[in-house]
């Protein structure tokens, strides 16, 4: 399996708003250095922190892939030299897998303007300093020199230097060595200076502005600084009454932001299910609290202090303490629990059994998620697969590895309750049917398999100790998990053997800089204790999954959550999650006033759905309403729809986006204790009004392309072969760089001059070639030969034409070219068969008795009235954007409209030829002299994006095969156009032309 990057809208925004902050480079400068070979060419404002760019992103978003992309942009101007520094090691081999991975670079080798272009990533790490026989001279690493010494002259290379914290502060960067670079350079840190580089922070709020690292950074003399990050330092400013303390973002501001809010609420990340096992009130109630630290620990409980002394064992306090556990000092137990004062200590939750039971929840959730995702059934079984992966964060590596090769007692007693876990659903699919089904009980008895092997291959750990370890089976492990991620996300090897990993384990090495998009359990056997925040321990499950094929599944096609399994002493982990998810809204909320940026935040949003919305019209209309003053103060007691609420409450019912982008909606991290219903029940009865409808909707349709589109492809292939513009087939050469040394204002320097190897070419062997295109452009494997053939004739038979930028370059441009040519090339065949939806089965051919809330919509609305018309239980309404979706379901329609309602995700699956299903927004049931009549609609912005457009007429397309049952389809931007097509059909006033033109 390969991983598919994809580039998403959020991305393009970030990368969209990169280039507008920047102010590019300086052409007209005067310096008599400028263009200094071995450095990057002066930008504008050069070094001033008024052109420094912070880019805010949430956890999982993809941020990495941002300022990659970043750099490839960059370099478009002749920008060629980055340094990139993380706070830690682990995030600093994070970075390196990902831009080093053959995925990132494939990906970007493909994007027009960056085909030729290439990173070299040079990394230093503190051993590479030691002069490892204590005698000698002093050199340079040789990633650092390689990186200072490179030169602009080689325009198809961007070089990066990645470097954690820790060496960005150490001596070696400063020290003097004996090697001399750039003529005369003999500091590492002043070295890199001297290129000018542009430097990305990552993980910015390591890095304030006032501490060390941040003044080593300065030394660098960095022309530019891009940051990014979740969170940003903080600072301090005025005093007295007027002291406070703000974001510290170089411009007042970051030039791009996607918060934690709108990460969870458009679905960037996965939503969150918290739990935790109970203990009983006796147990919760025997608490004690830390009281001091230092050379003794001082607990208290009920007014009394208990003392230990370092080495000490805690059972000696209280017996609930168990798993021998001593105060260890330096402020930490002999568990690795860091401890801060009035930290609260429950002695049942140090127990094994209570950490068994931690250990049976989170493989109950991973085998819940594993069979969903395993089985795929809202595809019935038809779509990729998802590799489920669970991460476990221990006390210590003790219980998990014991002496000479031994397993630990945690790693036993884990092995115990996965086996009864798996021979329970042995049991369940040895009878299976379905192939899907029989594939999973293959792939459970492979794991018992592999588990009893002399070295079981489905879970492994990694701590901080495995580092540089010699023993060869704990650095499989370790490979595994930190270097293998293609392999992790696999279900079978190269050889067709199942992959049966899926289990890791770790005390907090992990918890950073290391990201598996597949992880959908991750369970806490104890307290961090550190000050690290909630929404950082749940980012390494944050990410959205990708499937079997390596395609990122976007929740709208399938729905993802992580199970996130705590300690009873972290209970309140929800609501402080939530706290802090809600504090990172663009703007403070006031209930007293109307502020200018409340105003601002909702006139920004109805504009994307009503670019006519201002800031006149909202006071007119919350004026008319009763609900500010004339200074825009929120009134205390206002009546809407015959109810009294504050002024502010009114404002949120009547504009409930405000709400939308400060608050996380409610079902997007949840507890056990949640009261929000995560189910909406159907009305049958208003179903039943559809139900010969939806038989026929049952029935699956296929794409049957016209008979021309054969005829289409290869008249496009063809006219590709041609090459006529000479940029499709291309050479691929190695390069050689010549240095010389020559003299420049009486200096020594070293210049370089990148030359083509003129008899070596990069090629593939052609077998390989063909195999790869045709699978990546789906044309017969005879004809992409004879094309090959006559272009390679064409090219006076040089077969060095035959390598990768080649294949990318037919690949990429026939897919452009194709998926044009056949958006109108096809139609929808009816089959002799049904298959079920998100709410209908067609085995029983009946619906379903309820449906995921989350599949209706992703906020609620509790104002709403009931409406005997609608398809579900109200209140509450399920939606997903206020306008034009919410005043469309709120709005009351006449005695002509029987039933009325929004269909949930997957309700109809109409195929799209560019892959995946669709299903409209909304239905309604219209009768007219007696007939009934079906309006589709579809809602969107005005300002449609192209896939939008792509929706609409695929969605059109489907629906003019169900003309004669009375279906019609149209796409609307507003309520008001729903309700002027539900009267026209109504009425009469219409044609079928009208709805499929």
């Amino acid at each position: 399996m390969k991983i598919q990057l994809e580039e998403l809208s959020h991305q393009v925004n970030a990368i969209n708003a990169i280039n507008d902050s920047f102010y590019g480079v300086n052409k007209n400068s005067n310096d008599p250095n400028a263009n200094y070979i071995y450095a990057n060419p002066i930008l504008n404002y050069a070094g001033n922190e008024k052109s420094y760019i912070d880019v805010k992103m949430e956890t999982g978003t993809g941020k990495t892939f941002v300022y990659t992309q970043m750099m490839y942009e960059m370099h478009k101007q002749g920008i060629f030299k980055f340094v990139i520094v993380v706070p830690t090691p682990s995030i600093k081999e994070g970075a390196r897998n990902f831009i080093t991975s053959d995925y990132t670079r494939q990906y970007f080798s493909g994007i027009p303007e960056y085909e030729n272009i290439s990173i070299q990533l040079n990394t230093i790490n503190a051993g590479d300093f030691s002069n490892k026989k204590g005698k000698g001279r002093r050199n340079f690493p040789a990633q650092l020199s390689e990186f200072i010494e490179a030169t602009r002259q080689n325009i198809n290379q961007i070089q990066v230097l990645l470097i954690n914290a820790g060496m960005v502060n150490s001596k070696s960067m400063t020290d003097d060595y004996d090697q001399t670079l750039l003529g005369g350079e003999t500091s590492p840190i002043k070295a890199i200076a001297a290129t000018r580089p542009v430097v990305i922070i990552d993980e910015p709020h390591r890095f304030p502005r006032n501490k060390v690292t941040y003044k080593a950074i300065e030394k660098m003399k960095p022309q530019l600084i891009v940051r990014f990050g979740a969170t940003f330092p903080q600072k301090t400013t005025g005093r007295g009454k007027n002291k406070k303390t703000v974001t510290d973002y170089y411009r007042g501001k970051p030039q791009f932001t996607l918060n934690a809010i709108d990460s969870f609420n458009q679905g960037l990340v996965k939503a969150i299910d918290i739990n935790y096992p109970d203990i009983t009130e006796q147990e919760a109630n025997r608490l004690y609290k830390v009281k001091k630290i230092g050379n003794q620990l001082v607990l208290s409980r009920g007014g009394k202090d208990y003392i230990l002394n370092k080495g000490e064992n805690l059972a000696n306090i209280d017996e609930g303490f168990a798993g021998d556990i001593t105060y260890a000092g330096s402020k930490e137990l002999s568990n690795g629990l860091e401890l801060k004062p009035d930290m609260k200590l429950i002695p049942g939750t140090f127990a094994q059994n209570y950490q068994d039971e931690i250990i049976t929840q989170a493989v109950k959730r991973h085998f819940e998620a594993e069979e969903r995702n395993f089985m795929r059934p809202e595809s019935e079984g038809t779509a990729p697969r998802v590799k489920t992966l669970s991460l476990f964060f221990i006390d210590s590596i003790a219980s998990f590895r014991g002496p000479d090769h031994t397993k630990g007692w945690l790693a036993q007693h884990f092995e115990e309750i996965l086996m009864r876990k798996l021979n329970q659903l042995i049991s369940k699919y040895e009878m299976a049917i379905e192939p899907r089904e029989k594939e999973y009980y293959e792939f459970l008895k492979a794991t018992v398999r592999d588990l009893k092997a002399e070295h079981q291959q489905v879970y492994a750990g990694y701590f901080s100790e495995d580092r540089g370890t010699g023993d060869e089976a704990i650095q499989a492990e370790v490979n595994d998990i930190l270097k293998n991620k293609e392999r992790l996300l696999s279900f079978k090897d190269k050889d067709g053997n199942w992959i049966t990993r899926r289990f890791l384990f770790s005390k907090w090495t992990l918890r950073e800089g290391w990201d598996n998009p597949n992880v959908f359990v991750i369970a806490k056997l104890r307290t961090s204790g550190s000050e690290i925040s909630k929404i950082q321990e749940v980012g390494r499950g944050l990410r959205l999954p990708v499937d079997e094929t390596g395609h990122r599944l976007q929740q709208y096609e399938f729905e993802s959550r992580l199970s996130f399994l705590i300690g009873y002493d972290e209970r309140d982990f929800a609501e402080t999650l939530v706290d802090q998810v809600n504090e990172d809204s663009p703007i403070e909320m006031n209930h007293d006033e109307l502020t200018n940026d409340m105003i601002q935040l909702i006139v920004n949003e109805r504009q994307k759905s009503d670019k006519s919305f201002n800031e006149d019209k909202l006071l007119d209309d919350l004026d008319n309403h009763n609900i500010i003053t004339r200074s825009n103060k929120f009134k205390s007691d206002v009546e809407m729809d015959g109810k009294k609420m504050s002024g502010y409450e009114a404002l949120v019912q009547l504009y409930p986006e405000v709400e939308h982008r400060t608050k996380v909606a409610k079902d997007k991290i949840r507890d056990k204790n949640s009261k929000f219903t995560t189910k909406v029940k159907l009305r049958k009865s208003n179903w039943k009004q559809l139900e010969e409808l939806w038989k026929q909707l049952s029935k699956r349709r296929m794409i049957k392309f016209d008979d021309k589109v054969n005829d289409s492809a290869k008249s496009v292939a063809e006219e590709l072969f041609e090459d006529i513009d000479n940029n499709i087939f291309v050479l691929q050469q190695p390069q050689i760089i010549t240095q010389k040394i020559v003299t420049e204002d009486n200096k020594m320097i070293v210049q370089e001059t990148p030359e083509d190897y003129k008899d070596t070419y990069l090629t593939m062997k052609y077998g390989i070639f063909l195999k790869q295109l045709t699978m990546r452009t789906n044309l017969p494997v005879h004809f992409l030969h004879q094309k090959m053939i006559e272009s390679i004739k064409r090219l006076n038979g040089n077969k060095n034409y035959i390598n990768e930028k080649t294949l990318g370059n037919i690949a990429r441009e026939f897919n452009k070219r194709f998926n044009e040519k056949i958006r109108d090339l096809y139609s929808y065949i009816p089959l002799q068969f049904s298959s079920s939806t998100s709410i209908y089965d067609s085995r029983k051919q009946e619906f379903i008795d309820e449906i995921s809330a989350n599949d209706l919509g992703v906020y609620d609305d509790k104002h709403s009235t009931k409406d005997d018309k609608y398809l579900y239980d109200r209140p509450p309404l399920r939606y997903d954007s206020a306008n034009p979706e919410l005043k469309i379901l709120k709005r009351t329609y006449d005695d002509n409209v029987v039933v009325f309602g929004k269909l949930p995700k997957r309700a109809i699956k109409i195929p799209r030829y560019d892959n995946g299903t669709s299903t409209p927004d909304f239905i309604f049931k219209i009768e007219r002299e007696r007939k009934s009549i079906y309006l589709m609609i579809e809602t969107k912005a005005e300002n449609m994006r192209l896939g939008d457009q792509r929706i609409e007429l695929i969605q059109k397309k489907y629906f003019e095969g169900l003309k004669d049952s009375g279906v019609y389809y149209r796409m609307a931007t507003s309520e008001q156009e729903v309700h002027e097509w539900i009267n026209k059909l109504e009425n009469g006033e219409i044609k079928d032309s009208d709805f499929t033109n």
